[in-house]
């Protein structure tokens, strides 16, 4: 099955920001690192950007302003003292007319290891989750902590591009252990059984929802009773199993439909549906428009 097209960073900034400007200040493998000052990054923003994924994580810090984006099926907006994270892999899309300071960061996991990062850093960090809460909430010591890492990164990467990665990685390693210290998860008290099987749950969604659809595959791969794993993600999330997995498929059908050029059939094929009925009836019964006029929104817009 083939994969979906990702945007690389030079590509994703040259579709959507062009600018010389913009890209004067983003420098060396933009695929590993890149920061730049919303001020910078926004005003270049020509067209809303359509359902899309990167392999890279992106984060944004508001200091004035607000920033609204939509990350997997969830709106969200975050104003001054807030971030929103974009776990790698993860679907998102956002519009051309906030208005804000602040900053935006993208990297790749490798920033975090090496000499002075290891790869339990990353289970650590679950707003780098696609089942974590993208939305931290700083404080004000927080942010004062936060806007002091985010300017001394920028003022190295300006400076040097990523030729100091001895000073690019401990702060950034320091910047996301700030965050950790105040983050929330999505679902507010103890860290139940239920909570477990819900976060695996979607873990697995994410993984395989081109060629899993139901319930009981899901329940299956956790060895567990579709209803046991039904009561579980409706007591965590309020909402049904299936409407996830429902929820999943549009959201890849909808990066599908805007960053390549199958046809509506082979969409539907991409993400498991023989029946292009059936699929364009599922999605139209969450987005209000046919996979068609989805496409052609996209298009001219």
């Amino acid at each position: 099955m083939n994969e979906i097209k990702v945007y690389d960073a030079r590509a994703f900034t040259s579709r959507f920001m062009p600018s010389r400007e913009l890209e004067a200040l983003l420098k060396g493998d933009l695929n590993k690192f890149l920061m730049c000052r919303l001020e910078d990054m926004y005003p270049h923003v020509k067209q809303a950007v359509p359902p899309s994924r990167s392999l890279t994580h992106s984060c944004l810090y508001i200091t004035e302003g607000s920033a609204a984006m939509k990350i997997g099926s969830e709106q969200y907006r975050i104003g001054a003292g807030e971030m929103l994270f974009v776990p790698a892999g993860q679907v998102f899309s956002f519009d051309e007319h906030d208005q804000n300071k602040g900053y935006f960061c993208n990297f790749h996991d490798d920033m975090l290891l090496g000499k002075y990062g290891n790869s339990e850093l990353l289970k650590e960090f679950e707003f780098l989750k696609v089942w974590g809460n993208p939305r931290i909430i700083l404080g004000e010591a927080t942010a004062q902590f936060i806007s002091h890492l985010f300017n001394r990164i920028l003022e190295e990467y300006l400076e040097y591009g990523l030729q100091h990665l001895n000073i690019l990685q401990p702060y950034l390693i320091a910047l996301l252990c700030e965050v950790n210290r105040v983050y929330q998860p999505a679902t507010a008290g103890p860290q139940t059984n239920a909570a477990g099987i819900t976060n695996r749950f979607r873990e697995l969604v994410f993984q395989h929802i081109r060629d899993r659809h139901m319930v009981s595959d899901y329940a299956a791969m956790l060895n567990i009773s579709p209803s046991h794993l039904n009561r579980s993600v409706r007591t965590i999330t309020r909402k049904a199993p299936t409407k996830w997995i429902d929820e999943a498929i549009v959201l890849e059908a909808k990066v599908l439909l805007s960053q390549s050029d199958f046809p509506i059939s082979e969409v539907a094929i991409q993400v498991g549906f023989e029946d292009q009925s059936y699929f364009t009836r599922l999605f139209k019964r969450y987005e209000g428009i046919t996979p068609t006029e989805f496409r052609r929104m996209i298009k001219t817009s």
